[in-house]
């Protein structure tokens, strides 16, 4: 098992020529591809995923501690299966659609211009979470935490206000209809 610290990795095609397992903190990865990678039982601790894909990597138990993402391809991932001890991910300019944050406690998690199709957010704690310009179509809030949450520059979210904890959570004038669609009512 290797520890690597503060170092950057660039261009690599980890599907080919495989990833060690390990620890890593305080690194960099840009332009690297771990398509479909088993990354269960790695650690990642203040890292920074720039243009990378990870669509549909496994994590069972893995580790994303203070991780963030930029421009990165996230699909399929379920993150309920990572490890939840201090468990903290943010997204800017991320394409997530089919992933999974069921139950995870996301307090405070920034996504930003992301892309979010029918990411399911069930029993997840997003209190205080800022979704900035980000598209939520068919993204699935079912028990969802989202007290204080920030969605006035999102779209395309339809989250049902007697299911979900919303209190304190701000939304666009533009934006009531979704909160509007579980009851049945027709806005024009």
């Amino acid at each position: 098992m290797e520890n690597r610290f503060q170092e950057t990795f660039e261009k690599k095609n980890y599907t080919v020529e495989g990833f060690p397992i390990g620890e890593y903190e305080a690194c960099i990865f840009k332009h690297c591809d771990f398509a479909q990678l088993d990354l269960s039982e790695y650690s990642f601790i203040d890292c920074q995923f720039q243009d990378c894909n990870l669509s549909l990597v496994k994590m069972g138990n893995t580790k994303w501690q203070h991780v963030t993402f930029e421009n990165c391809r996230l699909q399929g991932l379920h993150f309920e299966y990572a490890n939840p001890f201090l468990f903290e991910v943010h997204f800017d300019h991320c394409f997530l659609n089919l992933s999974s944050f069921y139950q995870r406690q996301m307090k405070k998690a920034k996504f930003k211009h992301c892309s979010l199709h029918e990411v399911d957010f069930g029993n997840a704690n997003l209190s205080e979470a800022i979704f900035e310009e980000c598209d939520l179509l068919h993204a699935q809030f079912d028990q969802t935490n989202l007290e204080k949450a920030d969605f006035r520059t999102s779209y395309h979210f339809e989250i049902n206000p007697q299911i979900n904890r919303i209190k304190k959570a701000k939304f666009s004038k533009s934006s009531l209809a979704g909160l509007l669609t579980s009851f049945g009512i027709i806005i024009d």
